[in-house]
């Protein structure tokens, strides 16, 4: 995906919020660390535009709820979780810039409801991959892909200091 069409499917994205939620009062939208959270950023903007509201936003850290953090690394990598708002009983939308085995998803709900308990928790994805290990499917969808083999998504942001594209890459082949 380019510029364009990762533009074209947060629009798409935002306005299938906006059908789903009719009252905007009762909305907050929280971007999971690091792609989310710009994601979220944008569709935030995306929802002013459309609506004239601004709608409560947050971000998300879920290193240390994760099941395998021991796995991947000792030390894990801490980042800011900033919610200043009320979650109870709010329509949230999770944002992710990429769904695989559903275990990230996981470890969010785990951290959202150590702030209270949303009416509703609704997932929005720019990328769909496939490979779930848990029964959790999001609500909105950017694209959907098929991967084979050690293909893996990755999404690079502006904001992250490179220019927009999601791209598959083939991961490494280990050594040994």
């Amino acid at each position: 995906m380019n510029r364009q069409e990762i533009d074209l499917a947060l629009k798409r994205i935002a306005l299938q919020i906006l059908e789903k939620n009719q009252d905007l009062s009762e909305m907050a939208i929280v971007g999971i660390h690091t792609c989310g959270v710009f994601l979220a950023e944008r569709i935030g903007v995306i929802l002013r535009h459309q609506t004239g509201r601004d709608i409560p936003a947050g971000s998300l850290d879920i290193n240390l709820y994760r099941d395998d953090w021991s796995l991947i690394n000792q030390n894990p990598v801490v980042r800011t979780t900033d919610i200043r708002f009320d979650v109870d009983n709010v329509n949230l939308v999770l944002v992710d810039d990429v769904i695989f085995s559903g275990r990230t998803i996981r470890a969010a709900m785990d951290a959202i409801m150590d702030f209270g308990r949303p009416h509703t928790v609704q997932l929005a994805v720019l990328v769909d991959r496939g490979g779930r290990e848990l029964p959790i499917c999001p609500n909105f969808i950017g694209r959907t892909v098929e991967l084979v083999g050690t293909q893996r998504v990755n999404v690079y942001l502006q904001e992250m200091g490179r220019p927009d594209e999601v791209v598959i890459e083939s991961a490494p082949k280990s050594k040994g």
